[in-house]
């Protein structure tokens, strides 16, 4: 099985032929709600990176589909892998640790960037290949066939990745198709009826969750899912609610407000100045004498972007 990249050959098909399989979501999650598109294939031909709408949401040289969770506790909990069409298992690794790619165990991933994964062949020149899963997971064996939506594995966080998801990639022949718009070449802003069953709706970015806290968290806390709060005492040296997102570009907005039992307590606007895969911004205010009147408190982000809303979330937070 040839699970690095090196199996991933780098022309997008030209074209797609009768037989392409009808592909089914392949994770079980709700995209914009407890997953979302965080890369999508690489169509610049050049150094550059630009996704199938030309927008920036990939990067130079990618293959696949990276379809993320909203953080490490939801990996932690269990999210299956499914098989997105019918085929047999025709090549498996499991046994790499799940854990964050770094400059120190770069060298071990080498050659193995795939880490935990499967590939199906479906028939006619097509494969689908799955990528990132969670060691120990997996649940079929090599030459098995498996109808869609059968059960793979679960979402990990092995080989070469620095987020828990599941990378898809699906190729014919060898050659590389997205799946957003096959038959559409190797650029950018061309059309062709996606392989998606239900489609999947492009998202140019938005925000992955929001969370109260009573201090500004590190980002590493962000990711993991687990430093939100949802009561505080009234002595609480301070109230922090911060936004976490993906896919921002030079010029977004943030707008941030916090309401209490009674009046708002602050709202801010936000400008991020550079086009991120990830990040998190916050705002906060210190406790007055006395502390916080008790009672629940809605913290709402609106994410803006050329004066448009692109993303909205509203999170409650209780003082008692």
């Amino acid at each position: 099985m040839r699970l690095g990249a090196a199996a991933l050959v780098g022309a997008l098909a030209a074209s797609t032929a009768t037989g392409a399989p009808e592909l089914s979501l392949p994770l079980d999650c709700t995209p914009g709600e407890s997953c979302f598109v965080q890369n999508y294939v690489d169509r610049d031909p050049g150094p550059d990176a630009l996704d199938f709408t030309c927008g920036p949401l990939t990067y130079d040289g990618h293959k696949g589909t990276d379809i993320a969770l909203t953080s490490l506790a939801a990996m932690q909990g269990g999210v299956a892998v499914r098989a997105a069409a019918d085929g047999i298992v025709t090549g498996m690794r499991d046994g790499m640790a799940d854990r964050i790619m770094t400059a120190e165990n770069a060298d071990q991933i080498k050659g193995r960037e795939c880490g935990n994964g499967l590939v199906i062949d479906h028939g006619d020149g097509w494969v689908t290949q799955y990528c990132h899963m969670q060691r120990g997971s997996l649940t079929v064996q090599q030459g098995q066939s498996v109808k869609s939506g059968d059960l793979l594995g679960l979402v990990g966080l092995s080989g070469q990745t620095q987020f828990p998801h599941l990378e898809l990639s699906v190729r014919l022949d060898g050659a590389v198709v997205d799946p957003f718009a096959p038959g559409a070449g190797a650029t950018c802003g061309g059309s062709g009826t996606p392989l998606w069953k239900n489609p999947i709706a492009y998202a140019p970015g938005g925000l992955i969750a929001l969370g109260f806290t009573d201090a500004i968290p590190a980002f590493d806390a962000v990711k993991s899912g687990t430093v939100a709060r949802e009561t505080l005492p009234p002595d609480a040296p301070a109230l922090v609610l911060f936004a976490y997102g993906y896919g921002s570009r030079a010029g977004d907005q943030l707008d941030i407000t916090i309401q209490g039992p009674a009046k708002r307590v602050m709202a801010r606007t936000v400008r991020l100045e550079k086009t991120q895969a990830q990040y998190f911004r916050a705002i906060g205010k210190r406790a007055a004498p006395g502390g916080w009147p008790a009672g629940r408190y809605t913290g709402t982000v609106a994410l803006i972007r050329q004066g448009r809303p692109i993303g909205r979330q509203t999170i409650e937070l209780t003082i008692q």
